[in-house]
């Protein structure tokens, strides 16, 4: 299994909902608003680097209102 954290920087007034949006992906185990450099880190578990690609690239940069990302796969 691979354990990935996606940093997601949200346009302003839009975290909210791209959490709730972000939680419905496949793949996607949590999301959480936070107070930093980013506004949401999801935490996803698949079993590839390639699905972790798709989260990141695919479904969460596609979603209207995301700014930016930055993804972390968990070496533990």
């Amino acid at each position: 299994m691979v354990t990935a954290f996606v940093m997601v920087k949200a346009n302003t007034g839009e975290a909210d909902r791209l959490r709730d949006d972000i939680k419905t992906i496949e793949g996607v185990q949590a999301a959480h608003i936070v107070a930093g450099d980013v506004d949401i880190i999801a935490k996803a578990r698949v079993d590839t680097p390639a699905e972790v690609k798709e989260i990141a690239a695919t479904h969460i940069q596609g979603i209207d209102g995301v700014e930016d990302t930055q993804t972390y796969i968990a070496m533990d």
